[in-house]
């Protein structure tokens, strides 16, 4: 009899709970294994408590709103597949972290200012080559506007205007930094209208960069 388990990912390897349904095909003489619990393609996220993706795990594949009866502090990450915005309070509050597929051993790795995340949410228009993004100089896209479809590292070079205080992400999903080079606080924008710096989460219209946000 040929044992034959259908685990395409690395996920499965994960502690937590999977449910399997096992079916014998009696003609073949196999057991197929498949995980009732997933989709395959969709995104996937293991948080630790500890450093270097140890002490207790958590694995998520959705949205989630309320993770602090997941576990308490969040220490390193993995991502399997996938963006991810996390946010250091419940309902997609406090500082924001945007994280690709990666190994991320302490909370360093990606810039986190503690060890409490959340809340998270799995990051859409991540595929294809269409980004774009309107930048106003004031609210409500008055003033100057700078339509812009590549990364930019550093704002006050490319830009007249260095303060973004509304902004219209016409294709794709961006990450605004707080300073140039990609650092500082992490702002997540989808596609959609931002009336208000405070539509995306800051405190403050200065940007220093920004870049778009890809799975590969």
């Amino acid at each position: 009899m040929q044992i034959r388990l259908i685990c395409l990912t690395k996920a499965f390897l994960c502690r937590h709970i999977l449910h399997f349904d096992i079916n014998l095909s009696s003609t073949a003489g196999e057991w197929e294994v498949s995980n009732n619990n997933k989709t395959w393609g969709s995104s996937i996220i293991v948080f630790f408590e500890d450093k270097n993706f140890q002490g207790g795990s958590y694995e998520c594949s959705s949205d989630s709103p309320d993770l602090h009866s997941f576990f308490s502090r969040c220490n390193s990450i993995r991502v399997e597949s996938g963006c991810w915005v996390l946010y250091e309070r419940p309902s997609y509050a406090g500082y924001q972290y945007i994280l690709t597929p990666g190994e991320y051993p302490d909370h360093q790795q990606w810039m986190g200012f503690n060890d409490s995340i959340r809340s998270c949410r799995s990051i859409k228009n991540v595929y294809g080559n269409s980004y774009k993004i309107r930048c106003y100089d004031r609210p409500d896209f008055a003033g100057h506007m700078a339509e812009w479809s590549e990364d930019c590292p550093l704002v006050h070079e490319a830009f007249k205007f260095h303060e973004f205080h509304s902004a219209v992400v016409m294709d794709g999903a961006w990450a605004f930094y707080e300073l140039p080079n990609y650092r500082g606080r992490q702002y997540f924008l989808e596609r959609k209208e931002y009336h208000n710096f405070t539509d995306w989460g800051a405190t403050s219209p200065v940007v220093g960069s920004f870049r778009r946000i890809t799975e590969f």
